[in-house]
């Protein structure tokens, strides 16, 4: 399964490392995902869109 929000559709994005000598490389910032049950149906929810909810 994909590592996307069901609430928000965010998933994972890319960007870049850079070391001391300033040699870039490609890396991917995956989102903070949590298995949540949210009106008796259990789904995977990022932490931004928890905090939202509790609001």
């Amino acid at each position: 399964m994909a590592k996307v929000c069901e609430v928000c559709e965010r998933g994972t994005t890319s960007g870049q490392t850079k070391s001391h000598s300033q040699i870039k490389t490609k890396r991917q910032v995956k989102i903070n995902l949590q298995t949540k049950v949210v009106d008796g149906k259990r789904i995977k929810i990022c932490t931004k869109c928890m905090r939202t909810m509790n609001k």
